[in-house]
């Protein structure tokens, strides 16, 4: 499995609405961010991971999913909107996804988490993880998103060897 990216985005909010700032800071998410494509999505605040999430929807729309919901189907949105107001949004893409929908980028997202827990304590604002068995290339995967978010060189190619 492959992960590229990440894009850098900058997110203002309350907790019904947000703004999105690209890094030429215009409100535009890429051509990818509005793909069909798995994407891992990581929320930090001052270098600290605050969520990690995953989709297939485009970026806008899980957002806005995020900031909307209201507890119907027992979904309250995203903590981190409660509590703060500005957070950096990195995106990774996986561009060759297997026939396994999102397993792949799912237990990347879970070992990314398991990372932070790793490294202290869980995300701040991390409501639920799906665990499932790992390989490798997953580990080496989340390894290389960690790696890039807490040293916050983005814009760096993601993958391991199958």
């Amino acid at each position: 499995m492959k992960l590229i990216g990440p894009e850098h985005y900058r997110l203002t909010f309350n907790s019904k609405a947000f703004r999105v700032a690209n890094r030429e800071g215009t409100d535009r998410f890429t051509r990818l961010a509005t793909s069909k494509l798995p994407k891992l999505y990581v929320v930090s605040k001052n270098r600290e991971l605050v969520y990690v999430g995953i989709t297939r929807q485009r970026m806008r729309n899980r957002l806005r999913y995020g900031f909307t919901a209201a507890g119907r189907g027992g979904y309250h949105g995203y903590p981190w909107r409660n509590k703060l107001r500005e957070a950096a949004l990195d995106v990774w893409y996986q561009k060759e996804a297997s026939g396994k929908g999102m397993l792949d980028i799912e237990t990347v997202e879970a070992e990314v988490v398991f990372l932070a827990r790793s490294a202290g304590q869980w995300p701040r604002f991390q409501t639920e993880i799906h665990f499932h068995r790992s390989k490798k290339t997953h580990r080496n995967v989340a390894a290389a998103v960690w790696q890039t978010m807490t040293r916050k060189t983005a814009g760096s190619a993601l993958g391991a060897a199958r």
